[in-house]
């Protein structure tokens, strides 16, 4: 970790003057050149005008779909730039025509917005949603998966880094499995892309939404979705606009080829070209330099935290990532995060209904969730834990 430039990082990152921010999966804190470039959007477009605006930096904003590509080592064709991860998730999945006795396969880790949407669909049409059991590491298991492969699935619906703990899912493997078996797999790569190397080749996912405000170091309401090439002409949206189809005669109409069509018109292009900001700094860092600064603080913290008399550290999984969740006997999790919280330190809160499957079948009501960037240092890691140890 010595090798990684600290110093540039908190010095091109205002907010690490004010506060210790380790709620970076919940949202980082943005560098200079991301800020910037958003205001400077909205600035032009208060002078001459959106769409004058939009015209005038049409090339920068196309950039973006090239910045995300490269992220994600695919083809700017299988890029869509929507508001959020969830609306990424959901343009996926309920393009999916379901029927009754389809069965979509998820894991125990699953995040509770993607849970809800599947339950909706099988209350809908009949499709059977059926959870496939963690393996003795708490991550899904892969020999499970394949045997239930092996009976058919329409869908597999993977999340790659869970909210609620430093797991990193085995989603290469997950991957190649549903590409031998035809399945295809929807990864939800929310808290894995900007720490953790996400490239879909590799993975082997058919889908992968991801968001802009967490580790990558975008603003909010930013969110993108990726749709392998092959698979894009075979899905029709839940909805459409004129931006996704185009209407070509009175009764008639065209949805676009490429993975736009998993979008809309109207979109803020200050936000967007943020993302583009983003995506090129971290791209700029290198995102192995990044994982491997960041796992190593948060090796760091949790063996700083194992040490404290009370405190259980609740990640699970053989590999783990810059999440780290725990808990303090006799102290609720609500508790840790306000007395955190009055000594400027950030971390949040993961109740159970966040992820009912797994905190609720270990029987854990609430965790802390710190999640630790490289640009935080291991003085604050310390400042945490002295606070922790106090109560």
């Amino acid at each position: 970790m010595s090798a990684f430039d600290v110093a540039r990082a908190r010095r091109e990152t205002p907010g690490c003057e004010s506060v210790v921010h380790l709620n970076n999966a919940g949202a980082s804190l943005m560098p200079d050149v991301v800020l910037r470039t958003v205001i400077e959007h909205l600035e032009l477009e208060a002078r001459i005008g959106g769409y004058e605006a939009a015209a005038r930096e049409n090339d920068r904003v196309e950039a973006v779909y090239d910045s995300v590509a490269r992220l994600l080592c695919c083809s700017r064709d299988e890029v869509a730039i929507v508001e959020n991860a969830t609306r990424a998730w959901d343009m996926a999945f309920y393009s999916f025509d379901f029927q009754r006795g389809d069965r979509v396969l998820t894991c125990g880790a699953e995040y509770a917005s993607n849970y809800i949407a599947l339950l909706q669909v099988a209350k809908r049409t009949g499709a059977v949603v059926e959870v496939i059991p963690d393996d003795e590491h708490g991550q899904i298991s892969v020999a499970a998966l394949e045997v239930e492969l092996a009976r058919g699935a329409r869908l597999v619906s993977l999340v790659h880094v869970p909210s609620q703990g430093g797991l990193v899912q085995p989603a290469a493997e997950v991957g190649r499995l549903c590409r031998a078996a035809g399945v295809p797999l929807l990864l939800d790569a929310c808290q894995s892309v900007g720490q953790l190397p996400t490239d879909v080749g590799e993975l082997q996912c058919d889908m992968l939404s991801a968001t802009g405000r967490k580790f990558l170091r975008g603003p909010r309401g930013t969110g993108f979705l990726y749709v392998r090439q092959g698979l894009i002409e075979q899905l029709e949206p839940p909805f459409l606009d004129l931006h996704a189809a185009e209407w070509t005669g009175r009764e008639t109409y065209a949805i676009r080829g490429d993975a736009r069509r998993f979008e809309n018109w109207e979109t803020s292009y200050a936000t967007k070209l943020g993302l583009g900001a983003a995506v090129d700094y971290a791209l700029d860092w290198g995102i192995d330099a990044i994982a491997e600064r960041v796992q190593g603080l948060a090796v760091s913290l949790r063996k700083r935290l194992e040490a404290l008399p009370g405190v259980d550290v609740r990640d699970r999984g053989v590999e783990k990532c810059g999440i780290v969740t725990f808990t303090f006997e006799g102290v609720s999790a609500q508790a840790i995060v306000a007395l955190l919280s009055a000594e400027g330190i950030n971390v949040s809160l993961t109740p159970v209904s966040y992820s009912r499957l797994d905190l609720g079948g270990r029987g854990i009501e609430a965790v802390v969730r710190a999640s630790v960037h490289y640009y935080n240092t291991e003085e604050e890691l310390q400042q945490l834990v002295d606070v922790v140890g106090l109560r």
